[in-house]
């Protein structure tokens, strides 16, 4: 059963967490060092469990302390945007959102559409973080994200939607294919050097080759002649003229438009990992989680993908669609 004793203590103690410091979580509250340590000292003992380890110098979240404090900071967010909604009486996007994107793609595609979008709504507050692997959204206290890749493992919690399939093409730059040629199948791919894509483990991720079943690829390691362990960094090095490399067309369209990449190989391009949006199911009604949305949805969403430029969507936020899913 609900009771109100859950809440006392929370703001205190997120503020001493906030600061690492008692006398500043006092100063900050309009407290006495004492009202603050005795509040965190009945929290602690609510609880049973030591939330925070004093030293002379600072203050310090335990583990424990680490997991609760996420809780409490998204609880009191939750209850902060409630308030404004209430007070406001209007439903303009507003607040912060967490938004975490994949490397590559989210500089070069996801960050340009959050922007427009925040063009158009200047109370938005978008917190944004880089990754290339799964991020628990509700460990992370994550809203929305974009991952490379299916989303069997995801939990309930979890709502998507497919934007399109990777575009991957073999490349390579004019000045490597005039001292070494241009290779004519993927058996003469093999002698060639190779640009593979660097894994933390030591290992190097696959090529994908088309087979003859539609839809249908084959992975198959390469000899490298080079493992690079970021997509922009494997760019770089086929610029420089030191190999081929298989990489997604978002990737490296403008090179191919401008001339310094080739695309060789033309009828082994592939479509590769799915694209997807996803975001958590309690906080897709939301208007600022729902506004980005379907303001990423409109300028993530393409054929082979290839996204549309950020000022065909441009107008995307201004009507929100259900994204319910």
């Amino acid at each position: 059963m609900y009771s109100s004793e859950r809440l006392k203590g929370i703001d205190v103690f997120v503020c001493v967490a906030d600061l690492g410091s008692f006398k500043a979580a006092a100063e900050r509250l309009n407290l006495t060092g004492s009202a603050v340590s005795k509040s965190v000292a009945r929290l602690e003992a609510r609880l049973h469990t030591r939330l925070l380890a004093r030293t002379t110098r600072r203050v310090a979240l335990t583990e424990a302390g680490a997991a609760f404090y996420r809780t409490c900071t998204g609880v009191l967010a939750e209850l902060e945007e409630a308030e404004l909604a209430l007070s406001t009486q209007d439903a303009e996007p507003r607040g912060r959102v967490r938004i975490d994107l994949p490397a590559a793609f989210g500089r070069l595609h996801g960050l340009p559409a959050i922007l427009a979008c925040v063009r158009e709504h200047a109370l938005l507050m978008p917190h944004v973080t880089f990754s290339d692997r799964f991020v628990d959204p509700v460990e992370a206290g994550i809203d929305l994200f974009v991952r490379i890749g299916g989303p069997q493992s995801w939990p309930a919690a979890v709502g998507h939607h497919y934007l399109g399939s990777q575009r991957v093409v073999f490349c390579a730059a004019p000045a490597y294919l005039e001292r070494h040629g241009e290779p004519g199948n993927e058996l003469e791919l093999e002698r060639h050097s190779c640009i593979v894509y660097g894994l933390n483990d030591g290992m190097v991720g696959p090529w994908h080759f088309p087979t003859a079943r539609p839809g249908h690829t084959e992975r198959r390691i390469m000899p490298a002649r080079m493992a690079v362990g970021d997509a922009e960094g494997q760019v770089a090095a086929v610029l420089a003229g030191h190999g081929i490399a298989q990489l997604p067309t978002w990737l490296i369209r403008r090179q191919l438009e401008d001339g310094s990449l080739v695309q060789v190989l033309a009828p082994l391009a592939t479509d590769g990992l799915p694209i997807h949006l996803a975001w958590l199911k309690s906080r897709q009604a939301q208007p600022k989680v729902a506004t980005l949305l379907t303001h990423l949805r409109q300028c993530l969403s393409g054929d082979g993908f290839e996204p549309p430029s950020p000022s065909s969507c441009g107008n995307a936020s201004r009507s929100r669609a259900n994204v319910s899913r």
